[in-house]
């Protein structure tokens, strides 16, 4: 009898990080995706936070995640992903290094209306070096707005990080960026 990877002794799980700036979809990201309930932490933003958190780009926004948002989704039946967001706010990312300790990728997402608020996010995992990831952009409204070449080139992203587009809402969509994803970490394992 031949063993197949939904064999219990061949179960694989992984950490994933959801990362980005304040606002650019991660709790969304997650919980469009996850099949248990998001468990979350989100609070209720407050007039004390107004001059820290420009909302003025999220439409409606009225809670932020402030410690991370959980959730997981058996990507087939022997890989099971653990979905791991981080808070946005710069005041909350003494969390980063916890959340990302053994993660086996990252996602960054980006918004393109605020490239800006991605280059420390990008430039975080580039300093670790330790965790692959891509780059997303969010397709708030459902449409690209930008090239992704041009998004590469405003990012100054290195041609070795995979760039990629999703609506953070479409279940398919970030299905699709979490397979890019595992892809790019499982092609930059040594070979043996």
């Amino acid at each position: 009898m031949a063993l197949t990877i939904s064999d219990a002794s061949l179960a694989l799980s992984a950490k994933i990080v959801i990362a980005g700036a304040f606002g650019v979809g991660k709790t969304t990201f997650v919980a469009a995706i996850s099949e248990i309930p998001i468990a979350g932490t989100e609070a209720l933003m407050t007039v004390a936070a107004e001059p820290d958190d420009d909302v003025s780009l999220a439409r409606g926004k009225t809670t932020t995640t402030v410690a991370m948002d959980f959730g997981r989704i058996a990507v087939d039946d022997g890989l099971t992903l653990y979905l791991f967001g981080t808070p946005g706010q710069d005041r909350f990312w003494f969390l980063w290094d916890d959340l990302a300790r053994g993660a086996l990728a990252a996602i960054v997402l980006v918004d393109t209306r605020n490239l800006a608020a991605s280059w420390p996010v990008i430039a975080y995992f580039e300093r670790r070096g330790d965790i692959p990831f891509t780059v997303v952009v969010n397709l708030f409204d459902g449409r690209l707005t930008h090239e992704l070449d041009e998004v590469r080139d405003a990012l100054d992203l290195s041609p070795a990080i995979p760039l990629t587009a999703a609506d953070a809402r479409d279940r398919h969509d970030v299905l699709e960026a979490l397979r890019a994803l595992i892809r790019h970490a499982l092609n930059l394992l040594p070979s043996h």
